[in-house]
């Protein structure tokens, strides 16, 4: 809509790492209920973007604003409320339960002394069954896979239900039935909640099938945005990945496999 802030705006943002500029000079602006998959190769730069849309890292050069205010306005607290972030690594600091970790997700919500209520509860029991483990809020977290552990974090950040999903790799460890059911699960919450969605994914067929736009990082300095339909083409991604791939349409979807 004509004036209407975005959720997730960069301004001639350039980012890099140790000398090497990843992208340059990018524009961006994600509105609520939009769905942005970025993609690239290996090495390119997707997860430090993200990171550095997310806050948790400082750009070269450009700003980045949500909600129509930069981070350092905003503060850590307010930030959470709007923002919520999937890394791509994650640490266990000590053993707790299923349970316990999800509850952390409330904790942007909670007074500077609060302690989590029964709906605060019931809204992590509720993002445990939309992850598919409602039965394991008493598991120690150290005995669960790698493909629950994933999930985990995913219902963790549902708890904390965030207006801005920003996913480094969300369906990472997870077996086929999850990586469809997780990304229809933010499809959910950007169509149903108006939630602005923006993840690294690493199949373009998925991209094609969950977003509506999509951001290309060839890790040189160049990137280019702009809708699925007109990004995710045999030609740009033969480009992006530096292999020729074809597309089969079968049912009104679109995959890409290598020639």
């Amino acid at each position: 809509m004509t004036g209407q802030i975005p959720l997730l705006e960069a301004r001639r943002l350039t980012v890099g790492i140790g000398g090497k500029t990843f992208c340059r000079d990018l524009d961006l602006a994600l509105q609520g209920g939009e769905r942005l998959a970025i993609l690239g190769r290996n090495g390119a730069g997707k997860s430090t973007l993200l990171s550095v849309l997310a806050g948790l890292r400082a750009p070269q050069s450009g700003e980045v604003l949500i909600d129509g205010a930069s981070y350092a306005a905003l503060g850590a607290r307010r930030s959470a409320l709007i923002r919520g972030w999937l890394p791509q690594v994650r640490g266990d600091a000590f053993a707790s339960t299923v349970l316990e970790t999800a509850l952390v997700g409330r904790h942007p919500h909670l007074a500077r002394w609060g302690w989590e209520s029964a709906n605060d509860a019931k809204i992590v029991r509720d993002a445990l069954a939309a992850v598919d483990l409602a039965d394991f809020e008493e598991r120690d977290i150290q005995t669960l896979s790698g493909g629950e552990r994933q999930r985990l974090a995913i219902a963790t950040l549902l708890a904390q239900a965030p207006r801005l999903f920003l996913l480094d790799e969300p369906i990472a460890h997870l077996d086929l039935k999850h990586q469809i059911a997780m990304l229809d699960l933010f499809a959910g919450a950007a169509r149903d909640c108006g939630a602005g969605v923006a993840m690294v994914l690493h199949e373009p067929a998925l991209a094609w099938r969950f977003c509506d736009r999509a951001l290309l990082i060839y890790g040189d300095g160049r990137c280019e945005i702009g809708s699925a339909a007109e990004m995710l083409t045999v030609e740009r991604l033969s480009a992006l990945y530096q292999y020729p791939l074809q597309a089969l349409e079968s049912n009104g979807r679109v995959s890409f496999i290598p020639r």
